[in-house]
């Protein structure tokens, strides 16, 4: 297991600093300029960038922010914030972004999982068909309309919510976006975990369970669930780093000083802050391969034969 877990840590480290490489050089030769050019002359942009070292070669400036980031900092923005430090700025973004996907993924999980198997265990009757209509709603309706909806109703019609997000009274207001953020997370893990489950109740070794006696709860806890988790925990993976790390559309909406607001906040300002786009898209990265890291252990742990044949592969 050691050996398993450290080869998949390895492998982790290479591609997120492949990632990182990779991410550099395309934001360093992207077209456009990083600073409010409307408000500097051509002088005064070039000793900015001067300052900033990037009128030198490409790989040397790679050389700079590796060396930058190992020592914990991402250094400073070029036009967004005045150019002030972006870790304090982004940190306080993230908080923001992890508390509001947190509740969005315990609310997507559960009701997800909880249509999935009702589907499943009344497979072509009335609620399946119901539990069928909500993932395919789910599916189809972007969730800032969904949130537009809530907003009309529960902040227009009857004033229950308030119509931009308020730091003050955070659960209170997290309701509606972590609900809008939840609905696609609901319907993909609810098919997924219908159609699992159907495939696994359909399999010879619940069969024969079955005709040895094993019925109801003991049956679907010990054959059932356990053999549909794994492609089940494929599928949450990927939604919980996109609902951690936030909604651009949603968080614009509601006014979330998160870090999809500051994402777009980075791109449509005066200037592109490629500092601030750069440091978003490690953090991202670096979110997805954790989880996926994550996920490879997990799966050695739920499924031994994982582990074994990774190791008939080395």
């Amino acid at each position: 297991m050691t050996k398993y877990i450290s080869k998949r840590i390895l492998m982790s480290v290479l591609t997120l600093f492949l990632i990182i490489f990779v991410l550099f050089v395309l934001i360093r030769i992207v077209p456009g300029n990083p600073f409010p050019v409307e408000r500097m002359s051509a002088e005064m942009i070039l000793q900015k960038r001067a300052e900033l070292g990037l009128d030198k070669p490409i790989l040397i400036q790679f050389v700079d922010y590796m060396s930058l980031l190992l020592s914990g900092s991402f250094g400073n923005g070029t036009s967004l914030y005045n150019g002030a430090p972006i870790k304090p700025i982004l940190l306080a973004c993230l908080e923001n972004s992890f508390k509001i996907g947190v509740l969005s993924i315990l609310f997507g999980t559960i009701v997800g999982l909880f249509l999935g198997i009702t589907a499943a265990l009344h497979r072509g009757k009335f609620l399946d068909g119901v539990c069928t209509v909500v993932s395919i709603l789910g599916v189809c309706i972007p969730s800032y309309v969904f949130m537009i909806f809530l907003q009309y109703f529960f902040s227009y019609k009857i004033s229950f919510f308030p119509y931009f997000f308020d730091p003050s009274r955070f659960l209170f207001s997290a309701i509606m976006p972590s609900l809008s953020l939840s609905l696609f997370a609901i319907a993909t893990v609810a098919r997924f975990t219908r159609n699992e489950m159907i495939e696994v109740m359909n399999s010879d070794y619940v069969k024969l369970a079955e005709s040895k006696g094993l019925y109801g709860f003991e049956l679907m806890r010990r054959h059932v669930l356990r053999n549909a988790l794994i492609p089940i925990v494929t599928v949450i993976a990927p939604l919980v780093v996109d609902l951690l790390t936030g909604a651009m559309v949603i968080e614009k909406i509601y006014g979330i000083n998160g870090v999809g607001k500051l994402m777009v906040d980075a791109i449509a300002g005066d200037g592109i802050d490629y500092n601030y786009v750069l440091a978003l898209g490690i953090v991202f990265s670096s979110l997805y391969i954790g989880i996926m890291l994550l996920l490879d252990i997990l799966y050695g742990i739920i499924d031994p034969r994982i582990r074994l044949s990774a190791k008939e592969a080395a």
